[in-house]
């Protein structure tokens, strides 16, 4: 059956991976970059420290510096879920905080040192989260606003859902951006694909499992509760599962009547419509921001196709690689849509179609596969999958620059097949 040789290779993709191993997976370091901001990054306990550094770390537009002209970047925890960020602009060389004013969340006046060297503060403003984690890495956010120079948003707040690999079971997670408050939320025992957010509000996870069937199934997942209910149980396999950007409609595959094919149905499951009618296999449909097409791979190949979600005007994207898969649509830059392809060494790597250009281009520069990319709001990063023969792991990708950083915990294993929520 067609479809489940689908689900077969799928499977497969994701076990055996092909490429050198790493002794730092998942890390890719630059040279220098002209085009980097320096920035000193501290805040007021070790915790949201060392929390602030590694997100920033991880950006590809900052470079961290202890001395010389930069952006000075305080964090001050002023509560449990509170934490002030004072940003000052310094001259010369990085200012040193007073340790009164960090205690008393003031904010550091200009100040004046040996050599002419001076910190302006360009911006003041105490944040709420959920935790104080939560609201580091949300002023952290507001940090990068103002300082990156390019009117990039921020993302070190994003939630994110991934796959944790035990082997034959894989389960369904939700962690922040930099795995803090991790959370297995399925327990199915069972071999669980594709989670995708169901609410914009990162409450419902919409994904692919086999629970207590030895067919694929598309369940709706309760953040809260860890509650799952039946979305999609038709005939065949159900896979793929992706909601429109207005939350309103669904994408998915269906093989019920025979070749697996793009449908779409609304936001409770009902009102089931086919969009494609092939003799070839189709996956990974995702939408564009705007939710007026519908991406998708198709064999041969596979290749990518667009359409609208009615199924009108089909077209082949010329990508320049034989094979591309799992596309991941920008919803911060319309024009580009990552996948990833297979270079002419056979492996794995990420590139990003750009619609201006016409073509594809390898972003991602690593001697291990990359594989399964999901956008970060600013349009610039994403998170994505580096594996090698060992292991696989959850890495941010500078698609600029190819800086990559990894960001999983190494307690929970092989992870993968990450989606992006934006907060």
């Amino acid at each position: 059956m067609k479809s489940l040789s689908l689900l077969i290779a799928l499977l497969a993709f994701l076990a055996a991976p092909l490429s050198a191993q790493r002794s730092s997976l998942g890390d890719v370091v630059i040279g220098v970059d002209k085009n980097t901001v320096p920035v000193r990054v501290s805040a007021n306990t070790a915790e949201l420290n060392d929390l602030a550094l590694r997100a920033f770390a991880a950006h590809g537009r900052y470079k961290l510096v202890a001395s010389g002209q930069a952006f000075d970047i305080a964090f001050t925890a002023v509560g449990q879920t509170q934490v002030r960020v004072d940003v000052s602009k310094v001259r010369g060389y990085a200012v040193e905080i007073e340790a009164t004013n960090k205690k008393s969340g003031k904010a550091p006046a200009a100040a004046p040192k040996a050599g002419g060297g001076s910190a302006t503060v360009i911006h003041s403003e105490t944040v709420s989260g959920t935790s104080a984690r939560n609201a580091l890495l949300r002023a952290a956010d507001v940090a990068v606003e103002k300082t990156n120079g390019l009117g990039l948003k921020g993302f070190f707040a994003s939630k994110i859902t991934f796959i944790r690999d035990q082997g034959r079971v894989k389960e369904v997670c939700v962690s922040d951006l930099f795995f803090g408050e991790a959370k297995q939320l399925s327990h199915n025992n069972a071999l669980s694909l594709m989670p995708r957010w169901a609410a914009p509000d990162g409450s419902k996870i919409i994904y692919t499992s086999f629970y207590k069937s030895n067919s694929a199934d598309i369940f709706l997942l309760d953040v809260a509760s860890g509650r799952h209910t039946v979305f999609a149980k038709f005939q065949g396999t159900n896979q793929a599962a992706r909601f429109s950007p207005n939350w309103q409609q669904v994408a998915m595959v269906l093989s019920g009547e025979g070749t697996p094919e793009i449908y779409v149905a609304n936001a409770q499951g009902s009102q089931v419509s086919r969009k494609t009618r092939s003799d070839q296999v189709k996956s990974s449909p995702c939408w564009s921001p705007d939710g007026s097409r519908i991406v998708f791979t198709s064999e041969p190949g596979p290749q990518l196709y667009v359409m609208s979600p009615s199924g009108a005007g089909m077209t082949r994207l010329a990508t320049g690689f034989s094979y591309c898969a799992e596309p991941d649509w920008s919803r911060a830059n319309p024009k580009k849509i990552a996948i990833t392809v297979r270079t002419a060494d056979r492996r794995y790597q990420i590139a990003i179609y750009d619609f201006d250009k016409g073509k594809a281009e390898v972003v991602s520069k690593a001697e291990f596969d990359g594989i399964e990319p999901s956008w970060l709001p600013d349009g610039r990063h994403l998170v994505y999958t580096a594996r090698d023969r060992n292991s696989s792991v959850l890495s941010i990708l500078d698609t600029e620059t190819g800086l990559s950083k990894r960001i999983s915990a190494t307690n929970l294993g092989p992870v993968a097949q990450a989606s992006v929520l934006a907060q």
